[in-house]
């Protein structure tokens, strides 16, 4: 509340405005607004943004009981303005009526200038403790939540410093994590994504395979087939994954911990780990199994060679509605995706082992 409060008195008599006004600039109250209109009062009110208000019960065409309770709806709920009542009936129905629909105190006609004073003061002062404790809130609230992001931005660095140690194990440059948040960014443009959402998926789709950091090299880098036993252990990549990322409460924690979890998951309920089908797989993960698996079919791995854009286009229209969902394969498309490789020498192995192996 500033140090000059401003007052508003709402009375249908001249007179009674002409009495409190002088009261109060008597005592140093120089900020007062006042109307004989009730039915103007509330634009008044709106505008002006009183500290409290005076305002009169009986009067024509609106009274004060109308008044306030309109008055009273335009708080917000954490708001406190005090109104101070002012009336020649003592009766305790009316009384009660209005302090009931949301009036602090009373003032009983005619005015007695020390009674006007003490009153004035007393809502005035509570008015301010008000102020200076919803105040004082927010700025613990400010505190708190930059306080907060600090510890979620310190926790979020960590984990991107894991996945990208985890990483380079298998990828000289590094760079398929950031590839692939890239080109997740690119699919869920096409697909429909808000802005926000967009920027969430910027940060959590490089964190899909954070859970490599626990696989040893030698699955890790085998250059030759995994046995039945070692593609098992290659699978819990995701759920160790989920596991580093559990807890967050941060958007940008949560939908790294879905992708982590379920961006092996397939259209068609042939993934892993747990053979989610259609949309019962979050669609962020959804979007990073296709960015995935370009990125890796694009990208020399230990285990074989980089396949030509082309093929890799071709691989993924026949993965629609088996692997892919289909809607997400479409947006894809229209993305335009281009590898900068040169094209590979060795030829092209589209086993089933190939393709299992380009997306663990």
């Amino acid at each position: 509340m500033e140090a000059h409060p401003r007052i508003l008195i709402v009375d249908d008599q001249e007179l009674n405005i002409h009495v409190l006004q002088r009261i109060l600039r008597d005592a140093g109250y120089s900020h007062i607004r006042s109307t004989t209109d009730p039915c103007a009062a509330v634009a008044l009110f709106v505008e002006y943004q009183p500290d409290l208000v005076l305002l009169d019960l009986q009067m024509p065409v609106l009274d004060g009981f109308g008044v306030l309770e309109r008055m009273v709806e335009l708080l917000p709920a954490d708001g406190y303005l005090p109104i101070l009542m002012l009336t020649a009936d003592d009766r305790v129905e009316s009384k009660q009526r209005a302090l009931s629909s949301g009036a602090m105190d009373f003032l009983a006609k005619p005015f007695a200038p020390v009674e006007v004073l003490l009153r004035v003061r007393n809502l005035l002062q509570t008015r301010r403790l008000h102020v200076m404790l919803l105040t004082q809130n927010e700025q613990l609230d400010g505190k708190v939540r930059e306080r907060t992001r600090e510890l979620e931005e310190a926790q979020i660095e960590i984990v991107e410093r894991l996945a990208t140690a985890a990483e380079f194990r298998d990828d000289d440059t590094g760079r398929h994590t950031q590839r692939v948040g890239e080109l997740a960014v690119r699919i869920a443009h096409a697909a429909g994504f808000s802005d926000r959402d967009l920027d969430v998926m910027r940060r959590a789709a490089p964190l899909h395979d954070v859970g490599k950091i626990g696989v040893p090299d030698g699955l890790l880098l085998k250059p030759g087939a995994l046995t039945s036993a070692e593609r098992e252990q290659m699978k819990m990549h995701t759920v160790m994954g989920a596991q580093i990322l559990s807890g967050g409460r941060s958007d940008l924690l949560r939908m790294s911990e879905r992708i982590a979890l379920s961006h092996h998951e397939q259209w068609d309920g042939s993934g892993y780990p747990y053979g989610l089908a259609g949309d019962a797989i979050p669609i962020e993960a959804r979007i990073v199994a296709i960015a995935d698996v370009f990125d890796a079919l694009t990208h020399d791995r230990p285990y074989r060679k980089a396949w030509p854009l082309d093929a890799v286009i071709a691989e993924i229209r026949r993965g629609r509605g088996g692997h892919f969902d289909p809607q997400l394969v479409d947006a894809f498309l229209g993305c335009r995706p281009e590898r900068a490789a040169p094209t590979p020498s060795r030829g092209i192995r589209r086993t089933h082992q190939t393709t299992s192996r380009v997306s663990t």
